[in-house]
């Protein structure tokens, strides 16, 4: 990890002094989610309600520019460029991402698979397709115990994946399943929400600087 990745953690502390006994969690679960991308991984996300709504912010965060440029680099520009003038256009326009996917999307698969089968069972049947090792999923629940999240979990390191949780009260039963786990001092839902939005914008903020930093920005 670069100086400007960790002050990015420490000044997120010092913001938000109540993640304080998190911290080495926080910087635990960066390294899962960093080694993952290295390793050529993709970031999962679920989560309900807000916790859904999060997770589509999260890969937002992470599919495009963040804090700073990201501009295009290796062959891919090249060959986008040797397009004529409209790939010249997308590499010079495009930008580098993280891959991160919601589970929490996809209306025409889970409606029919609520319509058909277990719907505490969707985020496992995406994982049950997608997850492969060196995938990360990173599960959202204010308590711990979302039995869809839980599923989710539980076929993720079926599949060898690491998992991620981020949740608040005593961690539920995520908190035992997850590789690492990032448990907000708070047990109101809406409290706990609240201090979910600094950590993930410190985790994005963080894989962004170590992915994306250049000297001159």
């Amino acid at each position: 990890m670069n100086t400007g990745t960790e002050k990015i953690l420490e000044d997120t502390i010092i913001r938000y002094p109540a993640l304080k006994g998190e911290k080495e969690n926080l910087l635990t679960a960066f390294e899962a989610i960093k080694n993952g991308f290295e390793q050529g991984g993709k970031l999962y996300l679920c989560g309900n309600g807000g916790s859904a709504s999060d997770c589509e912010h999260i890969a937002g965060e992470l599919l495009k520019s963040f804090k700073m440029p990201r501009p295009l680099k290796g062959d891919f520009a090249a060959l986008l460029a040797a397009h004529g003038e409209d790939g010249k256009a997308l590499a010079e326009r495009l930008e580098g991402g993280l891959p991160a996917i919601s589970l929490c999307g996809h209306p025409a698969f889970s409606t029919a698979f609520v319509n058909d089968n277990d719907p505490y069972l969707g985020f496992a049947q995406q994982l049950n397709v997608w997850g492969a090792p060196n995938d990360v999923l990173l599960a959202i629940s204010t308590s711990g115990n979302s039995k869809n999240c839980v599923f989710a979990a539980i076929a993720a390191k079926a599949k060898n994946m690491k998992v991620v949780f981020l949740g608040g009260g005593n961690g539920g039963r995520l908190k035992d399943i997850a590789d690492v786990s990032v448990i907000v001092p708070e047990r109101e839902t809406y409290k706990v929400q609240e201090l979910h939005l600094p950590v993930y914008h410190c985790l994005c903020a963080m894989l962004e600087h170590e992915f994306f930093y250049r000297e001159k920005y």
